[in-house]
């Protein structure tokens, strides 16, 4: 906490020279016209609001460091707008605004006139219509039809050479040779290869956060926001988002946001300037998360472990919020609405959902679907067990606390899923066994098709080493990743054989090869790439676009059946298309007759290797290390 209070007096002197000599700020935030000598300088978060809105009552938070606004009186004269309450803090930078909106109230610039002392300010706080194209263009959510495509901008693709740096902010690293410095990748870069996704049959982007992480290091990875309304401007800023989003959706595409409502980085203003002590998690000295979420529904919780858990920072980097304080729950369930409506969002990872206020998390997940009722979230719930992960979302359990979070992030499936099943031998609870076992246990989930499967991110080994380097196994995992119940996530580069142990983290974020000029390899393009890496993103492409046409995948249902000596088989299916999946992880060749799978196979007499190409008869076939995807006929 001693490194807190030194960097608060800092970042104080900072503000208040640059009030002097600055301004505005590319987020749209609020420029105050003073006294004839001295400009001052109000900030309003959120920068806007929009007409028509459920959410109405807007708590507007404004910060100034040139004004004492304890003592502050604000008013509003515009037709349809009201201030409600004036609420000061013991921190003069801040006051907060509650203001009610009603349906009358048209677009247009809110004056807001702020008395304090002998000072009178207005400021224009604007209202604007709300975004084209409501419930067909954006917020439609993701499901089971969806596949998709995450990355981290900083290592994707350099589209734009001019934001590499930027001056003023703290971190000045532009080095591709080393893992923890900024590469250059941005969202320009993103746009650049939407083609290269489409042809894998993606339909969703999610990208690690595009909010502005001002901090000293580390700032790739984006989930150490500084200043919630601002996008990176080393990616492009906010037009550059706006522009992203828009040639997604013109493609039919999706756009999944990253969210953090768990912590902020140690350089945001609210905590370097926070209105009140109680904005954070307090302890006497640094108390870091215990990660431990069976503290969280353990009926035999001692409170001490269950406070440490949620309350406890998550580094020295990543102060904790506390959303038991409602001035910060109004400021990150606002912020959220803001983004949907400003940015066109269809649906929103939530990062280290299980750390977070359960209570809180209910209420943004419902205002969210409040106002935008086909929106989704899926939460990162890194667990170990499918009760403890069933407990976080939506379930079928009789338990006292409810969650209305739709979906999960399915580490269930990879770690004692997918993982197991091609790494261990077969056995009576061991190897694919551990697959069926696991997915057995979706009774506990209200929706499983909800939930998001994948084989690798950016905090774990990526899926090729993970695998032993195998591309056979890695074939294997694609192919169920691309058929199994749920909504599939590939990391980026995994198409394409990247590789790298997640100690440190850094060695699984590499670039993209191909996104850079002077690359002598290109994934994009495929030149320089080994045949081995050709054949696998070719790999991908095929079941990628075959899943997008494929109503038995994307809208059917499963069936499995037990798994016999390392051969695994489960169907999907739906009324106008059967698809028969044969995962054989053994080390011998398997016969496969559909005499045993009568429940699904009657009535057909073959069907299409959708991977080979050839016909098969109801007996075939399938090799050591193999999936075969058969799409059956009559």
């Amino acid at each position: 906490m001693k490194n807190i209070s030194i960097a608060f007096g800092k970042l104080f002197m900072m503000c208040f020279f640059m009030a002097f000599t600055f301004v505005s700020k590319a987020t749209g935030l609020n420029v105050i016209e003073g006294n004839n000598t001295v400009t001052t300088v109000i900030t309003a978060y959120p920068s806007n609001w929009f007409v028509q809105m459920k959410w109405n009552k807007v708590q507007v938070l404004l910060r100034s460091t040139d004004i004492d606004l304890a003592k502050a009186k604000v008013t509003i004269n515009y037709p349809g707008v009201k201030v409600i309450k004036v609420i000061p803090f013991s921190n003069s930078h801040y006051v907060a605004v509650d203001v009610a909106i009603d349906a009358t109230a048209k677009a247009g610039n809110i004056p807001f006139v702020i008395s304090s002392g002998s000072e009178k300010i207005k400021i224009d706080w604007t209202l604007k219509n709300r975004r084209p194209g409501k419930g067909t263009q954006f917020a439609q959510g993701i499901n089971q039809s969806d596949f998709i495509y995450f990355l981290m901008p900083d290592r994707f693709s350099n589209g734009n050479t001019a934001n590499d740096r930027i001056a003023g902010l703290k971190d000045q690293t532009l080095n591709r040779d080393s893992i923890y410095h900024r590469h250059g990748g941005d969202l320009q870069g993103v746009q650049n290869h939407l083609d290269y996704m489409q042809k894998m049959g993606v339909t969703t982007l999610w990208m690690t956060p595009v909010i502005e992480n001002d901090m000293p290091n580390r700032t790739e990875h984006g989930y150490a926001f500084t200043d919630h309304y601002t996008i990176e401007k080393r990616f492009g800023g906010d037009a550059a988002y706006l522009q992203l989003s828009d040639a997604l959706h013109a493609r039919g595409m999706k756009l999944i946001q990253d969210a953090v409502y768990n912590h902020v980085g140690r350089f945001h203003f609210l905590v370097q300037d926070a209105p009140e002590k109680d904005w954070l998690h307090q302890w006497p000295e640094f108390t870091q998360t215990n990660y431990k979420e069976q503290t969280v529904f353990d009926p035999y919780q001692a409170k001490k472990d269950s406070k440490k858990m949620a309350d406890g920072w998550f580094t020295t980097e990543m102060p904790d919020m506390n959303h038991q304080n409602e001035f910060v729950a109004n400021f990150l369930i606002q912020h959220a609405l803001w983004s949907v409506e400003t940015y066109g969002i269809d649906a929103w990872r939530i990062d280290t959902y299980i750390y977070n206020d359960m209570a809180f998390m209910n209420r943004c997940n419902q205002a969210l679907l409040d106002e935008y009722p086909k929106l989704m979230s899926f939460g990162e719930c890194w667990v170990h067990g499918v009760a403890n992960q069933a407990y976080f979302v939506e379930n079928n359990m009789n338990i006292p606390f409810k969650s209305n979070l739709q979906g999960a992030a399915d580490f269930q499936t990879l770690f004692y899923g997918i993982q197991p099943a091609l790494n261990e031998k077969f056995g009576w609870t061991e190897g694919v066994n551990k697959l069926y076992n696991t997915l057995s246990q979706d009774f506990l989930y209200k929706d499983a098709t909800r939930n998001v499967i994948f084989l690798d991110n950016h905090d774990m080994t990526r899926a090729f080493s993970g695998f032993d380097e195998s591309i056979p196994k890695l074939k294997m995992a694609m192919a169920w990743l691309l058929t199994c119940r749920g909504i599939p996530q590939l990391y980026y580069g995994t198409e394409v054989l990247m590789k790298g142990i997640s100690n440190p983290d850094g060695w699984v974020r590499l670039d993209l090869p191909g996104g850079w000029q002077g690359d002598v390899k290109s994934a994009f393009t495929e030149q320089g790439l080994t045949n081995d890496e050709k054949d696998m993103l070719h790999y991908t492409q095929l079941l990628g676009k075959y899943r997008k046409s494929s109503s038995a995948i994307t809208q059917g249902k499963l069936m499995q059946y037990l798994p016999n000596d390392g051969l695994y088989v489960y169907f999907r299916y739906s009324n106008d298309q059967t698809v028969m999946c044969v995962m054989n992880t053994s080390s011998e060749n398997k016969e496969v007759n559909f005499s045993n799978f009568l429940e699904r196979t009657a009535g057909f007499k073959g069907g299409k290797d959708i991977i080979g190409g050839a016909s098969v008869s109801s007996q075939f076939n399938v090799p050591a290390q193999t999936f075969k995807l058969i799409e059956l006929t009559k």
